[in-house]
Protein backbone atom coordinates (compact mmCIF):
# COMPACT_ATOMS: atom_id res chain seq x y z
CA UNK A 1 0.00 0.00 0.00
CA UNK A 2 1.20 3.49 -0.82
CA UNK A 3 1.90 5.83 2.06
CA UNK A 4 -1.08 7.96 3.10
CA UNK A 5 0.76 11.19 2.31
CA UNK A 6 -2.08 13.25 0.81
CA UNK A 7 -4.61 11.85 3.28
CA UNK A 8 -2.36 12.83 6.19
CA UNK A 9 -1.98 16.39 4.89
CA UNK A 10 -5.70 16.76 4.25
CA UNK A 11 -6.50 15.34 7.70
CA UNK A 12 -4.30 17.98 9.32
CA UNK A 13 -6.06 20.65 7.28
CA UNK A 14 -9.49 19.23 8.10
CA UNK A 15 -8.80 19.30 11.84
CA UNK A 16 -8.31 23.06 11.69
CA UNK A 17 -11.75 23.53 10.10
CA UNK A 18 -13.93 20.59 11.18
CA UNK A 19 -14.06 19.33 14.81
CA UNK A 20 -11.74 16.34 14.92
CA UNK A 21 -11.33 16.61 11.17
CA UNK A 22 -14.46 14.57 10.49
CA UNK A 23 -18.23 14.96 10.29
CA UNK A 24 -18.95 11.73 12.18
CA UNK A 25 -16.67 10.54 15.02
CA UNK A 26 -15.84 6.93 14.00
CA UNK A 27 -14.20 8.18 10.80
CA UNK A 28 -11.38 9.84 12.76
CA UNK A 29 -9.68 6.52 13.71
CA UNK A 30 -9.65 7.52 17.40
CA UNK A 31 -10.38 3.93 18.40
CA UNK A 32 -7.52 2.45 16.33
CA UNK A 33 -5.04 5.31 15.88
CA UNK A 34 -3.35 6.38 12.69
CA UNK A 35 -4.44 8.42 9.70
CA UNK A 36 -7.84 7.83 8.10
CA UNK A 37 -7.62 7.43 4.32
CA UNK A 38 -9.60 10.10 2.48
CA UNK A 39 -11.69 8.35 -0.16
CA UNK A 40 -11.99 9.56 -3.71
CA UNK A 41 -14.24 7.01 -5.41
CA UNK A 42 -15.91 3.64 -5.00
CA UNK A 43 -17.30 0.99 -7.33
CA UNK A 44 -18.78 -2.38 -6.51
CA UNK A 45 -17.10 -3.73 -3.38
CA UNK A 46 -14.02 -1.51 -3.71
CA UNK A 47 -12.95 2.00 -2.68
CA UNK A 48 -9.93 4.10 -3.72
CA UNK A 49 -8.32 6.81 -1.60
CA UNK A 50 -6.69 10.05 -2.73
CA UNK A 51 -3.26 8.43 -2.44
CA UNK A 52 -4.21 5.78 -5.01
CA UNK A 53 -4.76 2.84 -2.64
CA UNK A 54 -7.51 0.33 -3.35
CA UNK A 55 -9.55 -1.36 -0.60
CA UNK A 56 -12.09 -4.16 -0.36
CA UNK A 57 -14.86 -2.37 1.53
CA UNK A 58 -16.67 -3.92 4.50
CA UNK A 59 -18.18 -0.64 5.70
CA UNK A 60 -20.48 -0.10 2.74
CA UNK A 61 -21.18 3.47 3.89
CA UNK A 62 -22.09 1.87 7.26
CA UNK A 63 -24.70 -0.39 5.68
CA UNK A 64 -26.58 1.16 2.75
CA UNK A 65 -24.46 -0.28 -0.08
CA UNK A 66 -25.99 -3.74 -0.11
CA UNK A 67 -25.87 -3.77 -3.92
CA UNK A 68 -22.33 -2.38 -4.00
CA UNK A 69 -21.13 1.12 -4.78
CA UNK A 70 -22.28 2.79 -7.98
CA UNK A 71 -24.97 0.24 -8.81
CA UNK A 72 -26.07 1.32 -12.34
CA UNK A 73 -29.89 1.36 -11.87
CA UNK A 74 -29.49 3.44 -8.70
CA UNK A 75 -27.13 5.90 -10.38
CA UNK A 76 -29.49 6.16 -13.34
CA UNK A 77 -32.49 6.82 -11.08
CA UNK A 78 -30.59 9.64 -9.39
CA UNK A 79 -29.47 11.06 -12.73
CA UNK A 80 -33.00 11.13 -14.11
CA UNK A 81 -34.35 12.86 -11.03
CA UNK A 82 -31.66 15.53 -11.17
CA UNK A 83 -33.00 16.58 -14.57
CA UNK A 84 -36.35 17.43 -12.92
CA UNK A 85 -35.03 18.99 -9.71
CA UNK A 86 -33.48 18.10 -6.37
CA UNK A 87 -36.13 19.29 -3.92
CA UNK A 88 -39.57 20.89 -4.08
CA UNK A 89 -40.99 21.06 -0.55
CA UNK A 90 -44.22 19.64 -1.96
CA UNK A 91 -45.68 16.13 -2.27
CA UNK A 92 -44.24 13.95 -5.03
CA UNK A 93 -45.44 10.66 -6.51
CA UNK A 94 -42.18 8.88 -5.73
CA UNK A 95 -42.96 9.19 -2.00
CA UNK A 96 -46.06 7.03 -2.55
CA UNK A 97 -43.99 4.51 -4.49
CA UNK A 98 -41.56 4.28 -1.57
CA UNK A 99 -44.41 3.91 0.93
CA UNK A 100 -45.93 1.10 -1.15
CA UNK A 101 -42.64 -0.81 -1.21
CA UNK A 102 -42.00 -0.41 2.52
CA UNK A 103 -45.55 -1.31 3.57
CA UNK A 104 -45.57 -4.38 1.32
CA UNK A 105 -42.24 -5.60 2.72
CA UNK A 106 -42.13 -4.85 6.46
CA UNK A 107 -44.65 -6.85 8.56
CA UNK A 108 -45.21 -4.15 11.21
CA UNK A 109 -45.72 -1.17 8.92
CA UNK A 110 -49.22 -0.14 7.82
CA UNK A 111 -48.34 3.55 7.40
CA UNK A 112 -44.92 5.21 7.10
CA UNK A 113 -43.43 8.70 7.46
CA UNK A 114 -40.18 9.60 5.69
CA UNK A 115 -37.50 11.65 7.46
CA UNK A 116 -33.82 12.42 6.84
CA UNK A 117 -31.79 10.16 9.15
CA UNK A 118 -31.98 7.20 11.47
CA UNK A 119 -31.52 9.52 14.44
CA UNK A 120 -34.56 11.54 13.38
CA UNK A 121 -36.60 8.39 12.76
CA UNK A 122 -36.07 6.93 16.26
CA UNK A 123 -36.47 10.29 18.00
CA UNK A 124 -39.76 10.86 16.20
CA UNK A 125 -41.01 7.32 16.78
CA UNK A 126 -40.49 7.68 20.52
CA UNK A 127 -42.31 11.02 20.57
CA UNK A 128 -45.20 9.40 18.74
CA UNK A 129 -45.24 6.43 21.13
CA UNK A 130 -45.38 8.83 24.07
CA UNK A 131 -48.16 10.81 22.46
CA UNK A 132 -50.09 7.64 21.64
CA UNK A 133 -49.81 6.11 25.12
CA UNK A 134 -49.84 9.27 27.23
CA UNK A 135 -46.81 7.92 29.11
CA UNK A 136 -43.28 9.31 29.47
CA UNK A 137 -40.76 6.59 30.32
CA UNK A 138 -38.91 4.44 27.79
CA UNK A 139 -36.65 1.41 27.99
CA UNK A 140 -33.54 0.94 25.85
CA UNK A 141 -30.71 -1.57 26.02
CA UNK A 142 -27.06 -1.12 26.96
CA UNK A 143 -24.86 -0.93 23.87
CA UNK A 144 -27.72 -0.26 21.48
CA UNK A 145 -27.21 3.01 19.62
CA UNK A 146 -30.30 4.75 18.27
CA UNK A 147 -28.79 7.99 17.07
CA UNK A 148 -27.59 11.01 19.02
CA UNK A 149 -30.84 12.46 20.34
CA UNK A 150 -30.46 13.45 23.99
CA UNK A 151 -32.74 10.88 25.58
CA UNK A 152 -31.05 7.94 23.84
CA UNK A 153 -27.39 8.57 24.66
CA UNK A 154 -27.59 6.71 27.96
CA UNK A 155 -25.27 3.67 27.68
CA UNK A 156 -25.18 3.85 23.89
CA UNK A 157 -22.79 1.73 21.88
CA UNK A 158 -21.06 2.42 18.56
CA UNK A 159 -18.98 5.60 18.46
CA UNK A 160 -19.81 6.38 22.06
CA UNK A 161 -18.44 2.98 23.09
CA UNK A 162 -15.39 3.30 20.87
CA UNK A 163 -14.51 6.68 22.32
CA UNK A 164 -15.06 5.51 25.89
CA UNK A 165 -17.74 8.12 26.61
CA UNK A 166 -20.41 6.82 29.03
CA UNK A 167 -22.95 9.37 27.85
CA UNK A 168 -22.07 12.85 26.67
CA UNK A 169 -21.69 16.34 28.10
CA UNK A 170 -24.42 18.69 26.98
CA UNK A 171 -27.33 16.45 27.90
CA UNK A 172 -29.18 17.69 31.00
CA UNK A 173 -30.04 14.97 33.50
CA UNK A 174 -33.70 15.89 33.18
CA UNK A 175 -33.70 14.77 29.55
CA UNK A 176 -32.61 11.22 30.34
CA UNK A 177 -34.43 10.72 33.65
CA UNK A 178 -37.24 8.92 31.83
CA UNK A 179 -34.83 6.60 29.94
CA UNK A 180 -34.45 3.22 31.65
CA UNK A 181 -31.64 0.89 30.52
CA UNK A 182 -31.51 -2.91 30.59
CA UNK A 183 -28.85 -5.39 29.43
CA UNK A 184 -29.46 -6.81 25.95
CA UNK A 185 -30.86 -10.37 26.03
CA UNK A 186 -31.93 -10.01 29.69
CA UNK A 187 -35.72 -10.28 29.88
CA UNK A 188 -35.66 -10.53 33.68
CA UNK A 189 -34.13 -7.05 33.90
CA UNK A 190 -36.85 -5.68 31.62
CA UNK A 191 -39.55 -7.23 33.81
CA UNK A 192 -37.99 -5.60 36.87
CA UNK A 193 -38.22 -2.16 35.22
CA UNK A 194 -41.87 -2.71 34.35
CA UNK A 195 -42.54 -3.81 37.91
CA UNK A 196 -40.83 -0.69 39.29
CA UNK A 197 -42.78 1.67 37.00
CA UNK A 198 -46.22 0.12 36.49
CA UNK A 199 -48.30 1.75 33.77
CA UNK A 200 -45.57 4.29 33.02
CA UNK A 201 -43.53 2.78 30.15
CA UNK A 202 -44.48 4.34 26.83
CA UNK A 203 -42.06 2.40 24.64
CA UNK A 204 -39.34 -0.20 24.51
CA UNK A 205 -36.84 0.55 21.74
CA UNK A 206 -34.35 -2.07 20.62
CA UNK A 207 -32.15 -3.11 17.73
CA UNK A 208 -33.59 -6.62 17.18
CA UNK A 209 -30.12 -7.60 16.00
CA UNK A 210 -27.69 -5.17 17.59
CA UNK A 211 -25.05 -3.68 15.31
CA UNK A 212 -23.57 -0.94 17.45
CA UNK A 213 -21.64 -2.93 20.06
CA UNK A 214 -20.23 -5.04 17.30
CA UNK A 215 -22.81 -7.51 16.02
CA UNK A 216 -24.82 -9.10 18.85
CA UNK A 217 -27.64 -11.55 18.14
CA UNK A 218 -30.82 -12.00 20.18
CA UNK A 219 -30.92 -15.21 22.17
CA UNK A 220 -33.69 -17.68 21.44
CA UNK A 221 -36.95 -16.45 22.92
CA UNK A 222 -35.72 -13.02 24.01
CA UNK A 223 -37.56 -10.96 21.38
CA UNK A 224 -40.63 -13.17 21.65
CA UNK A 225 -40.79 -12.59 25.41
CA UNK A 226 -40.24 -8.88 24.91
CA UNK A 227 -43.13 -8.81 22.44
CA UNK A 228 -45.42 -10.63 24.87
CA UNK A 229 -44.43 -8.41 27.79
CA UNK A 230 -44.99 -5.13 25.94
CA UNK A 231 -48.37 -6.29 24.68
CA UNK A 232 -49.42 -7.19 28.21
CA UNK A 233 -48.24 -3.83 29.55
CA UNK A 234 -49.79 -1.71 26.77
CA UNK A 235 -46.31 -0.49 25.78
CA UNK A 236 -45.25 0.31 22.22
CA UNK A 237 -42.47 -2.02 21.00
CA UNK A 238 -40.17 -0.20 18.56
CA UNK A 239 -37.65 -2.07 16.45
CA UNK A 240 -34.75 0.10 15.31
CA UNK A 241 -34.04 -1.53 11.95
CA UNK A 242 -32.02 1.35 10.54
CA UNK A 243 -29.19 -1.18 10.00
CA UNK A 244 -31.09 -4.43 9.65
CA UNK A 245 -34.04 -3.25 7.57
CA UNK A 246 -33.80 -4.78 4.07
CA UNK A 247 -30.35 -6.07 5.12
CA UNK A 248 -31.06 -9.34 6.97
CA UNK A 249 -34.12 -10.09 4.85
CA UNK A 250 -36.29 -8.11 2.47
CA UNK A 251 -38.70 -7.47 5.34
CA UNK A 252 -35.89 -6.86 7.83
CA UNK A 253 -34.92 -8.69 11.01
CA UNK A 254 -38.58 -8.91 12.06
CA UNK A 255 -39.44 -10.89 8.93
CA UNK A 256 -36.42 -13.13 9.39
CA UNK A 257 -36.99 -13.74 13.10
CA UNK A 258 -40.79 -13.83 13.06
CA UNK A 259 -41.39 -11.17 15.72
CA UNK A 260 -43.59 -8.19 14.76
CA UNK A 261 -43.20 -4.92 16.73
CA UNK A 262 -45.70 -2.07 16.88
CA UNK A 263 -43.38 0.38 15.14
CA UNK A 264 -40.22 0.16 13.04
CA UNK A 265 -37.49 2.66 12.24
CA UNK A 266 -35.63 2.42 8.93
CA UNK A 267 -32.76 4.16 7.15
CA UNK A 268 -29.59 3.40 5.20
CA UNK A 269 -30.68 0.89 2.49
CA UNK A 270 -34.02 2.62 1.80
CA UNK A 271 -32.07 5.66 0.57
CA UNK A 272 -29.67 3.79 -1.69
CA UNK A 273 -26.76 5.79 -0.25
CA UNK A 274 -28.58 9.12 0.03
CA UNK A 275 -29.52 10.70 3.41
CA UNK A 276 -32.77 9.11 4.58
CA UNK A 277 -34.79 7.75 7.47
CA UNK A 278 -38.31 6.50 8.04
CA UNK A 279 -40.59 5.30 10.80
CA UNK A 280 -43.85 3.43 10.53
CA UNK A 281 -46.17 1.05 12.25
CA UNK A 282 -49.75 0.32 13.10
CA UNK A 283 -52.28 2.61 11.48
CA UNK A 284 -53.88 3.57 14.81
CA UNK A 285 -50.50 4.80 16.07
CA UNK A 286 -49.37 6.54 12.88
CA UNK A 287 -52.66 8.42 12.53
CA UNK A 288 -51.78 10.26 15.76
CA UNK A 289 -49.09 12.05 13.73
CA UNK A 290 -49.67 15.58 12.36
CA UNK A 291 -51.44 16.61 10.24
CA UNK A 292 -53.71 13.60 10.77
CA UNK A 293 -53.29 13.83 14.55
CA UNK A 294 -51.80 16.04 17.24
CA UNK A 295 -48.23 14.70 17.60
CA UNK A 296 -46.02 17.08 15.65
CA UNK A 297 -43.05 16.27 13.43
CA UNK A 298 -41.91 17.93 10.21
CA UNK A 299 -38.90 18.15 7.91
CA UNK A 300 -37.98 20.41 4.99
CA UNK A 301 -36.21 17.67 3.06
CA UNK A 302 -38.28 14.69 4.25
CA UNK A 303 -39.17 12.48 1.30
CA UNK A 304 -36.53 14.19 -0.82
CA UNK A 305 -37.12 13.03 -4.42
CA UNK A 306 -33.46 12.22 -5.13
CA UNK A 307 -33.24 10.02 -2.03
CA UNK A 308 -36.60 8.42 -2.81
CA UNK A 309 -35.57 7.57 -6.37
CA UNK A 310 -32.31 6.02 -5.16
CA UNK A 311 -34.14 4.08 -2.47
CA UNK A 312 -36.91 2.83 -4.73
CA UNK A 313 -34.34 1.62 -7.27
CA UNK A 314 -32.46 -0.21 -4.50
CA UNK A 315 -35.54 -1.87 -3.02
CA UNK A 316 -36.80 -2.96 -6.43
CA UNK A 317 -33.41 -4.48 -7.23
CA UNK A 318 -33.57 -6.51 -4.01
CA UNK A 319 -37.24 -7.43 -4.44
CA UNK A 320 -36.76 -8.60 -8.00
CA UNK A 321 -33.69 -10.76 -7.28
CA UNK A 322 -35.02 -13.91 -5.59
CA UNK A 323 -31.49 -15.13 -4.86
CA UNK A 324 -30.14 -11.88 -3.39
CA UNK A 325 -30.38 -12.82 0.29
CA UNK A 326 -29.29 -16.40 -0.34
CA UNK A 327 -26.15 -15.06 -2.04
CA UNK A 328 -25.47 -12.67 0.83
CA UNK A 329 -25.95 -15.51 3.32
CA UNK A 330 -23.45 -17.71 1.48
CA UNK A 331 -20.86 -14.94 1.31
CA UNK A 332 -21.19 -14.30 5.05
CA UNK A 333 -20.83 -17.99 5.91
CA UNK A 334 -17.81 -18.44 3.63
CA UNK A 335 -15.98 -15.48 5.12
CA UNK A 336 -16.80 -16.16 8.77
CA UNK A 337 -16.12 -19.88 8.52
CA UNK A 338 -12.75 -19.04 7.00
CA UNK A 339 -11.92 -16.54 9.74
CA UNK A 340 -12.92 -19.00 12.43
CA UNK A 341 -10.75 -21.74 10.92
CA UNK A 342 -7.77 -19.39 10.69
CA UNK A 343 -8.16 -18.22 14.28
CA UNK A 344 -8.26 -21.81 15.49
CA UNK A 345 -5.17 -22.77 13.45
CA UNK A 346 -3.18 -19.72 14.58
CA UNK A 347 -4.49 -20.11 18.14
CA UNK A 348 -5.89 -16.63 18.61
CA UNK A 349 -9.04 -16.61 20.77
CA UNK A 350 -11.89 -14.95 18.89
CA UNK A 351 -15.67 -14.92 18.98
CA UNK A 352 -17.38 -14.34 15.64
CA UNK A 353 -21.02 -13.30 15.38
CA UNK A 354 -22.77 -13.59 12.01
CA UNK A 355 -26.25 -13.08 10.67
CA UNK A 356 -26.77 -12.89 6.94
CA UNK A 357 -24.49 -10.22 5.52
CA UNK A 358 -23.54 -8.68 8.90
CA UNK A 359 -20.68 -9.98 11.02
CA UNK A 360 -18.18 -9.03 13.70
CA UNK A 361 -14.96 -10.58 15.02
CA UNK A 362 -14.27 -10.03 18.73
CA UNK A 363 -10.90 -10.80 20.35
CA UNK A 364 -12.33 -12.70 23.31
CA UNK A 365 -12.71 -16.33 24.35
CA UNK A 366 -16.29 -15.97 25.53
CA UNK A 367 -19.54 -15.75 23.61
CA UNK A 368 -20.65 -12.19 22.95
CA UNK A 369 -24.34 -11.75 23.73
CA UNK A 370 -24.57 -8.27 25.34
CA UNK A 371 -22.61 -5.07 25.89
CA UNK A 372 -20.70 -6.39 28.90
CA UNK A 373 -19.46 -9.46 27.02
CA UNK A 374 -18.63 -7.35 23.95
CA UNK A 375 -16.39 -5.19 26.15
CA UNK A 376 -14.27 -8.23 27.05
CA UNK A 377 -12.78 -8.01 23.55
CA UNK A 378 -9.09 -7.08 23.53
CA UNK A 379 -9.09 -3.62 21.94
CA UNK A 380 -5.31 -3.51 21.53
CA UNK A 381 -5.46 -6.76 19.56
CA UNK A 382 -8.20 -5.27 17.40
CA UNK A 383 -6.03 -2.22 16.61
CA UNK A 384 -3.18 -4.45 15.38
CA UNK A 385 -5.61 -6.58 13.40
CA UNK A 386 -7.34 -3.58 11.82
CA UNK A 387 -4.15 -1.89 10.66
CA UNK A 388 -2.73 -5.13 9.26
CA UNK A 389 -5.87 -5.59 7.17
CA UNK A 390 -5.82 -1.97 6.08
CA UNK A 391 -2.22 -2.31 4.86
CA UNK A 392 -3.37 -5.35 2.86
CA UNK A 393 -6.15 -3.37 1.19
CA UNK A 394 -9.05 -4.63 3.31
CA UNK A 395 -11.17 -1.96 5.02
CA UNK A 396 -12.99 -3.14 8.15
CA UNK A 397 -14.78 -0.57 10.35
CA UNK A 398 -12.14 1.34 12.38
CA UNK A 399 -13.61 0.34 15.76
CA UNK A 400 -14.28 -2.93 17.54
CA UNK A 401 -17.85 -1.96 18.37
CA UNK A 402 -19.08 -1.75 14.78
CA UNK A 403 -20.57 -4.40 12.51
CA UNK A 404 -19.09 -5.30 9.13
CA UNK A 405 -21.27 -5.41 6.02
CA UNK A 406 -21.07 -7.63 2.93
CA UNK A 407 -22.61 -6.59 -0.38
CA UNK A 408 -23.78 -8.49 -3.43
CA UNK A 409 -20.78 -6.95 -5.22
CA UNK A 410 -18.24 -8.84 -3.09
CA UNK A 411 -16.79 -11.56 -5.32
CA UNK A 412 -15.30 -14.88 -4.27
CA UNK A 413 -11.92 -13.38 -5.15
CA UNK A 414 -12.62 -10.49 -2.76
CA UNK A 415 -13.54 -12.89 0.03
CA UNK A 416 -10.46 -15.07 -0.49
CA UNK A 417 -8.19 -12.01 -0.59
CA UNK A 418 -9.83 -10.87 2.63
CA UNK A 419 -9.07 -14.21 4.27
CA UNK A 420 -5.41 -13.89 3.25
CA UNK A 421 -5.33 -10.50 4.95
CA UNK A 422 -7.12 -11.91 8.00
CA UNK A 423 -4.48 -14.63 8.24
CA UNK A 424 -1.74 -11.99 8.33
CA UNK A 425 -3.71 -9.95 10.84
CA UNK A 426 -4.22 -12.88 13.21
CA UNK A 427 -0.57 -13.88 12.96
CA UNK A 428 0.43 -10.31 13.81
CA UNK A 429 -1.88 -10.38 16.82
CA UNK A 430 -0.43 -13.73 17.88
CA UNK A 431 3.12 -12.35 17.67
CA UNK A 432 2.23 -9.49 20.02
CA UNK A 433 1.37 -11.91 22.87
CA UNK A 434 -1.79 -10.12 23.93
Amino acid sequence: MKELHRSALRFIEAQSKIPGGVNSPARAFKAVGGTPPFMKKAKGAHMWDIDGNEYIDYIGSWGPMILGHGYPPVIEAIRKQLEFGTSFGTPTEIEIDMADLVIAAVPSIEMVRMVNSGTEAVMSAIRLARGYTGREKIIKFSGCYHGHSDMLLAEAGSGVASLGIPGTPGVPAALVEHTMTAPFNDIAAVKQIFAAYPGQIAAVVIEPVAGNMGLVLPRTGFLEQLRELTQTEGTVLIFDEVMTGFRLAYGGAQARLGVTPDMTCLGKIIGGGMPVGAYGGKREIMECLAPAGKVYQAGTLSGNPVAMQAGVATLKALRDNPKAYEELEQKGKLLCRGMSDLAREIQVPVSINLMGSMFCLFFTEQDVYDYASAKTSNLEAFKVFFHTLLAEGVYFPPAQFEACFISLAHSDADLHKTLKAVEKGLKKVKSQNF
